[in-house]
């Protein structure tokens, strides 16, 4: 099936700056953290001694405000910071509820769920809002609510990008994160869509683990970094998990968001080069649509653990939400068979990959790059299904 990714429309997005506090700061926001997060473990208590007994579901929000507002402002929390940490309660169960409801927790891991309140790490976010955070994006500070009171001027690290974005397009709540000993801000932004343009043609993208994309241009984002990269990480998994101590379980747990900080920022990277190519052209982007590649796709155990540690995924989101932005039109095609068929005579067969890396045609003899030759063939399938769609529109 072919589809269009892109809409007209806000894109809402996260921008994440570095907080850059002193000693004194750095530890008043910890205590913050730490008494938000204890209040908040007190507040799932009294929501689950109130929960219906026959569905385990907790009260609604004004209900269980009206039981504890009071105490949570006896406890030192300013008038906003309780409601936050009330609402934070509240979304943390409507998330449980939500995976009940979708089929994701059954049997004995749904009653573990309800068999107890839900508890809050000492470290994890709060949300804020413009009541008890402000901005100055020009001297690059923020003004914020503690426990110790309200502390102004702390700085913050970003970059000139963010910076415009957050002054024009930040819209919501943000959250106080505690990451390693760092302490970062997430706040959220609705970025407006270009108006979609109308492409002159597609630029057909081949995702894969050797060369992590390739288009229909002949370009390669090459892997082969990334994977001495990933072997060295298993290797210094395997070497923290065999010594099994509670050092070794958090360095561990640390190594293991590296990692996935290290694969979003490579992500990133390659969608915004595609995007900025597709832009320049005046060209839209064609993706194989990749859901249930692993029903589809006999893998030896090497393959499944590459595939598996590499969100393929992640990268088709980042290129769909910067195109957006851009006004790039995206296309979705059916993957199957783009790296056995041969482009120019339509032969399609097993026999067309004589290695990996290699497509030699059995009928025409064509050969070339496997990668490349896919991507062309994405690129000739959005050409259609583009045409169809735009015939389908007109004739409606």
């Amino acid at each position: 099936m072919s589809y269009p990714i892109s809409s007209l429309g806000d894109m809402k997005q996260t921008v994440m700056v570095k907080l850059q506090p002193t000693a004194a700061e750095r530890a008043t926001l910890a205590e913050t953290l730490s008494r938000c997060n204890e209040l908040a473990g007190l507040v799932a208590d009294v929501a689950y001694r109130h929960r219906d007994r026959g569905t385990g579901r907790i009260e609604r929000l004004a209900v269980l405000h009206a039981r504890v507002y009071e105490q949570l402002r006896h406890a030192g929390l300013g008038a906003q910071a309780a409601v936050r940490v009330i609402g934070k309660v509240t979304r943390a169960y409507a998330t449980l509820y939500g995976q009940v409801d979708a089929g994701m927790l059954r049997g004995r891991r749904k009653a573990r769920a309800f068999a107890k309140p839900i508890r809050f790490r000492s470290g994890a976010a709060q949300a804020y809002d413009d009541r008890c955070l402000s901005w100055d994006y020009s001297a690059r500070t923020v003004s914020i609510w503690t426990v110790e009171g309200r502390r102004k001027g702390i700085k913050f690290a970003a970059s000139k990008r963010d910076i415009d974005l957050l002054s024009k397009c930040r819209k919501g709540e943000s959250a106080l994160i505690e990451r390693d000993g760092n302490f970062y801000l997430a706040a959220a932004v609705e970025v407006p869509e270009a108006k979609p343009i109308e492409p002159v043609d597609f630029v057909g993208v081949d995702r894969g683990i050797v060369n992590l994309a390739t288009t229909s241009d002949g370009r390669n984002f090459q892997g082969k970094e990334l994977e001495r990269y990933r072997r060295r990480q298993i290797r210094v998994r395997a070497d923290l998990q065999r010594k099994s101590s509670k050092a070794a379980k958090r360095k561990l747990k640390q190594r293991n968001r590296k990692e996935r900080r290290h694969n979003s920022h490579v992500n990133h990277r390659i969608a915004k080069e595609i995007v900025s190519e597709a832009e320049r052209t005046g060209r839209g982007i064609a993706l194989e649509e990749l859901g249930g590649i692993r029903e589809r796709v006999r893998l030896n155990r090497s393959q499944r653990d590459r595939i598996s540690n590499w969100p393929f995924s992640q990268l088709g989101r980042y290129i769909a939400y910067k195109a957006q932005i851009a006004g790039v039109p995206v296309i979705e095609v059916d993957a199957r068979h783009t790296s056995q068929m041969c482009p120019l005579c339509h032969h399609t067969g097993r026999g067309n990959r004589k290695t990996r890396d290699q497509f030699e045609c059995g009928g025409c003899r064509l050969a070339g790059p496997a990668d490349l030759i896919a991507a062309v063939n994405v690129r000739a399938r959005a050409r259609v299904a583009w045409a169809v769609s735009q015939g389908s529109g007109a004739s409606a």
